[in-house]
């Protein structure tokens, strides 16, 4: 198969779907890959690193499109982008259609076939492709939080830790998932006073244990949501709906209760945020206020860090990527968990939370792919 990876184009986007390293996986599999010019210069890799691997360079986009059977990259299409796809293509990448009609009525109409990391599941029904950026980007989430926190930056003009004699600032963050987690860990070693505030009690409990009662724990309720969130200096959303639009946990009334110049970073951006005044920002703009509360809602974090971030993403993408570029759709008829990552097929859009979410009828995932 020819794989072809283009150089990402989102606004501060750093990442690149392949690595030299993952090149050379393709191409010991038999394939023949493509890269388009300077795709990795955000990780300091040059071209001569992918020829090196064994990669074609391409000088456009467009040629790495025509000219590839795959197309594995990083961040969901823009628009120049899904324009260049074409039916009977596969693309492997972030997609989060919920909360993105127009992206979504583009993949239907290109004929491709979208395959989203984001959706893809494994054993123990976690999201395997999705938790590495989870990781980093609960990591960044304090990091952005305690900058923003500065009064510079707009913020209350508080030190995330305190220093001896001064209590540290408030930590809330709304879901105990990979973020969650993450984020708690990062605020904790800064030496920030935490909240998890999470819907299962058994996942409350793991938290109790991992952290041993350096966190404190919390059933979330609306009652408890405004309370945290009223006393907190950063407020970190961390819900995950696989697939779905994130939900509306802290409403514009929410925030008259919040202490001016209290930080919210909202991590479920990418699936439409959970605070009802989110919108996506980017790295050169990344906040902004409302109701003195200011807002950091960049949707790709990790691209900030892109040499951590696409080393661990490509850890992670490349059984799967491997399996496509090896068996095509037939890969997706022998693993349920990579069919979990169909998301648009041929004009159908096969996964449940996203047909919901923009009105589409939805086609059976496992029936297409018998067909095919």
């Amino acid at each position: 198969m020819r794989v072809g990876c283009p150089k990402e184009i989102k606004n501060h986007e750093y990442r690149v779907g392949l690595t030299p390293g993952a090149v050379r996986e393709y191409v010991a599999h038999g394939h023949e890959v493509i890269i388009e010019t300077k795709a990795g210069s955000g990780i300091g890799m040059d071209d001569g690193a992918y020829q090196a691997a064994g990669a074609r360079i391409a000088g456009t986009a467009r040629e790495v499109f025509e000219k590839s059977d795959m197309i594995v990259k990083v961040k969901e299409p823009q628009a120049a982008e899904w324009a260049m796809l074409r039916e009977g293509q596969l693309l492997y990448t972030y997609l989060h259609l919920a909360p993105d009609p127009a992206q979504t009525k583009g993949l239907v109409e290109s004929g491709a076939t979208a395959i989203a990391y984001e959706t893809v599941t494994d054993a123990r029904g976690g999201l395997p492709l999705l938790a590495p950026m989870s990781e980093v980007a609960g990591r960044l989430a304090i990091q952005a939080g305690a900058t923003a926190l500065q009064k510079a930056n707009g913020g209350r003009g508080i030190l995330l830790g305190g220093v001896p004699g001064v209590l540290p600032a408030k930590v809330a963050i709304i879901g105990g998932g990979v973020v969650g987690l993450n984020a708690a860990k990062m605020a904790i070693g800064l030496g920030a006073s935490v909240t998890i505030l999470d819907r299962s009690i058994p996942r409350l409990r793991e938290l109790d244990d991992i952290f041993n009662g350096r966190v404190m724990t919390r059933y979330s309720t609306i009652e408890a949501l405004e309370e945290e969130a009223f006393d907190a200096d950063v407020v970190v959303g961390a819900v995950l709906i696989p697939g779905a639009a994130a939900p509306k946990l802290v409403t514009r009334e929410m925030l008259s209760g919040m202490k001016r110049g209290a930080v919210i970073v909202d991590v479920a951006i990418d699936q439409g945020g959970c605070f009802e005044t989110s919108k996506a920002t980017t790295h050169s703009d990344p906040t902004y206020e409302v109701d003195g509360v200011v807002h950091y809602c960049v949707a790709n974090m990790p691209g900030a860090v892109p040499i951590t971030s696409a080393q661990a993403l490509n850890n992670a993408t490349l059984h799967y990527g491997l399996m496509l570029a090896d068996k095509g759709l037939a890969a997706l008829a022998e693993n349920e968990h990579l069919r979990a990552g169909l998301n648009v097929h041929k004009g159908k859009v096969t996964n449940q939370a996203v047909a919901e979410a923009l009105g589409y009828e939805l086609s059976e995932a496992a029936a297409i792919v018998r067909a095919a």
